[in-house]
């Protein structure tokens, strides 16, 4: 079975990182639709996949981390507005019988992501 997992890791600090919100959503025709709202544990990482199983389906999805909160979370002073207030990235999954894995590697000035395994 598929499924849809991410960590991240807070590059600035070279620590995981803690307390991120991330918001999933489906892309579809219209409005995207929210289907998980998640937070990072201590290791970066989310409690379980966002998406798994038979509601894990091919198509365009959006994982927006709230990057910004977690920085301030932090005590860093940001300028307003912050350079980088979301890490927003959008995804397409062509096989839901695969696992897909997209970790975010995150500073206050920059972001990378990829596909894991």
């Amino acid at each position: 079975m598929g499924q849809l997992t991410t960590h991240v890791l807070d590059t600035s600090a070279g620590l995981p990182a803690a307390g991120i919100l991330i918001d999933l959503h489906a892309l579809e025709a219209g409005e995207p639709r929210l289907l998980s709202s998640v937070v990072t544990g201590s290791d970066g990482r989310c409690p379980g996949p966002l998406i798994a199983a038979e509601v894990f389906h091919v198509g365009r999805y959006s994982l927006t981390f709230h990057v910004a909160d977690y920085f301030r979370g932090r005590g860093l002073t940001l300028p307003e507005p912050p350079f980088i207030e979301q890490a927003i990235v959008r995804i397409g999954i062509a096989h839901a019988d695969q696992h897909y894995h997209v970790p975010l590697l995150v500073s206050p000035w920059s972001y990378s992501v990829y596909r894991g395994g």
